[in-house]
């Protein structure tokens, strides 16, 4: 099954998003086909305040952690490169990867990725990533066509206020709602079920708690409370945020 899903790098409702859409990709993996449609917000500097107060609210009601600064001292000249970058990367097959990584500088790292630079700091930490064939692609003019054709699609989809949001066959899904709607048109899991708390945090790398609660099933408290038994037995490790924890194996 394809989906294709309309999306920003630097979009709060998408970074929200994210523990349905993990949970999905590894419950779904080997049946499922995930399209990554950039948007371009076509924010600026004078949208900072703005953004960091919508990125508050997201967070506030997802549980997903970030750290507003980014937007409130140095916002992102636009959005618009982190997105080519996204079509860059789709050139190995790594869109999704690079996806999340960006996401995590807009909402965790504080960092702009509005240059070539932000981009490529970006990039190397997408494991598998040939750097130099990402800079080449980032930097043509076939990417910047494959960026053009996304934002028309998105334009015809009720343009970049509208997302994010998923297309199944053509038909809009609201955020929260894929999960059953690939149930109902017949996509069957492919795991074996859900993982324990230390093979979520194996599977996802960088993951939040609320990201660990969607993949495994369990309650956040839960999470939390087998999250730092296994941080003393070191065998996870926490990454101290602004007011949340990033958990990787340790």
């Amino acid at each position: 099954m394809a989906v294709a899903y309309l999306t920003d790098p630097a979009c709060p409702l998408s970074w929200a998003g994210e523990p349905e859409l993990r949970r999905i990709a590894l419950e779904f993996g080997a049946t499922l086909r995930i399209e990554y449609v950039m948007a371009g917000l076509g924010r600026g500097p004078a949208d900072g305040p703005q953004m960091a107060c919508a990125a508050l609210e997201a967070s506030a009601a997802s549980g997903m952690p970030v750290d507003p600064r980014l937007w409130l001292e140095r916002p992102p000249a636009s959005t618009n490169p982190a997105c080519l970058a996204v079509k860059a990367a789709a050139e190995q097959g790594l869109d999704g990867p690079m996806l999340r990584r960006l996401r995590e500088g807009f909402h965790l790292d504080c960092a702009p990725q509005d240059s070539a630079d932000g981009l490529l700091a970006a990039a190397r930490a997408v494991p598998g990533m040939d750097i130099v064939r990402f800079e080449i692609a980032l930097r043509s003019s076939a990417i910047v066509e494959a960026f053009g054709a996304d934002v028309e699609r998105v334009a015809a989809a009720g343009g970049a206020s509208a997302t994010p949001c998923f297309l199944m066959a053509d038909v809009r899904v609201a955020p929260g709602g894929l999960r059953e709607a690939l149930l109902r048109a017949g996509v069957e899991p492919s795991w074996s079920g859900e993982p324990d708390v230390e093979s979520a945090v194996g599977l996802l790398g960088r993951a939040c708690l609320p990201e660990l609660a969607a993949v495994t099933g369990l309650s956040a408290p839960r999470v939390a409370a087998e999250l730092w038994r296994l941080a003393g037995e070191w065998r996870v490790r926490p990454e101290r945020l602004l007011a949340a924890e990033l958990w990787s194996l340790a």
